[in-house]
């Protein structure tokens, strides 16, 4: 009774509605159902925008305030890492240690480049300092490449050749001498070099062997130490081609990588009694440089760890040469000729025999003549009583 009376007050006949007199196949058009009139739904739409304006004076007046949604928190990255917890627990730490070291590492190299460290003193103070957090990584981490390559180089660094060795093969076995990188089996292959051995020496510098990169000395001292390696077993040809194939064509600048790189090609250039090869290297070197062979020369062979020793007189006898010091030469030569029976002992002896007798009998127009290269000496008249 109460929904017939509903639909009795939304609609009659005379307005299209529903009415009580209405049959309802006239209504819905299906014999046996009952429909409602479209006229319902408008009254209850209206009933409803009448509510919602009811409702917002209502809030309005009572100077409600409309809060706005909290936002979403933001995921947390350490959530979820069971597996990485499990497998290295001590991540933080040793990331923590790694940074340190690398900011170590970074003004140990300064060092060399710099003025401020000749003697090595504070080289040494950093490596030291960073062999404690190194070893105490590896017993958290035994199995991080990372912490195994800057051991292996500390170690090295400081004459542990043994530790350093132990570090660096730990390294390759872990991720093979292809992946491991050129920093693992590169300084590796230089550390046989020293010990004499040299099949495993080339293998290793072998396989570290790639292009000249500015900015990573690495790079450059492998090709160099790999060139001395072949040259000391009797491959020249071979030593050239290595040092010969990396150096680009009519270069314009001289990095310090590029620069050792050349300057070694013509160290073997001479060694091979190859003067004239030797020379144009060196001319080449000296007119792009404007001069400054030497200055960009001695920062890059500072970085070096030649093997044998006894070739830093050589090299650095070269250097000295070419850039127009002779007597710094000829001492460096002296040396290199007194170490003792050394591959190029005779060759060294030769550039000392020309050195002296360059200084002997200078040309005209040298500046090791007298005429331009002498001081003059004024003169000053007796002072009177």
């Amino acid at each position: 009774m109460g929904s017939a009376r509903s639909l009795r007050r939304l609609g009659t006949p005379n307005d299209g509605g529903p009415g009580p007199s209405a049959p309802r196949e006239a209504v819905c058009g299906v014999p046996g159902k009952r429909a409602v009139a479209p006229a319902y739904f408008e009254n209850v739409r209206r009933v409803a925008i009448a509510l919602s304006l009811l409702v917002a004076g209502v809030a309005e007046q009572a100077g409600a305030e409309v809060i706005d949604m909290p936002s979403q928190p933001t995921p947390d990255p350490d959530r979820g890492n069971f597996w990485r917890d499990m497998l290295w627990p001590h991540k933080d730490e040793v990331d923590m240690i790694l940074v340190k070291v690398r900011q170590l590492m970074q003004n140990t190299d300064m060092g060399l480049y710099a003025d401020y460290d000749p003697t090595g003193t504070e080289r040494v103070r950093f490596f030291r300092s960073a062999y404690g957090p190194l070893k105490h990584a590896r017993k958290l981490a035994p199995d991080n490449l990372e912490v195994l390559r800057l051991l292996g180089h500390v170690a090295d660094e400081q004459g542990k050749t043994r530790e350093a060795i132990e570090a660096l093969q730990a390294a390759i076995d872990i991720a093979g001498p292809d992946k491991v990188g050129a920093d693992v089996t590169g300084r590796l292959g230089v550390i046989y070099l020293r010990l004499g051995k040299l099949d495993d020496a080339i293998r290793y510098l072998r396989t570290a062997q790639g292009p000249i990169v500015p900015g990573q000395p690495l790079t450059a001292h492998v090709l160099v130490h790999l060139a001395n390696a072949l040259s000391a077993r009797g491959q020249m040809s071979e030593a050239i081609d290595v040092l010969a194939n990396a150096v680009p064509d009519n270069l314009q600048y001289y990095a310090n990588e590029i620069a050792l790189v050349s300057f070694a090609l013509a160290v073997q250039y001479d060694r091979d009694e190859q003067r004239g090869a030797a020379f144009d290297i060196l001319d080449h070197m000296q007119t792009t440089l404007q001069g400054q062979i030497a200055s960009i020369g001695l920062p890059a062979l500072a970085t070096m760890r030649f093997a044998p020793a006894e070739d830093r007189h050589y090299y650095y006898g070269l250097l000295y040469e070419a850039a127009g010091h002779l007597t710094e030469a000829r001492a460096e030569f002296a040396l290199y000729a007194a170490a003792g029976k050394l591959p190029y002992r005779r060759r060294a002896l030769e550039h000392v025999t020309g050195i002296d007798a360059l200084r002997k009998n200078p040309p005209p127009d040298s500046l090791l003549s007298p005429a331009t290269y002498a001081p003059r000496l004024r003169r000053r008249p007796m002072p009177t009583p």
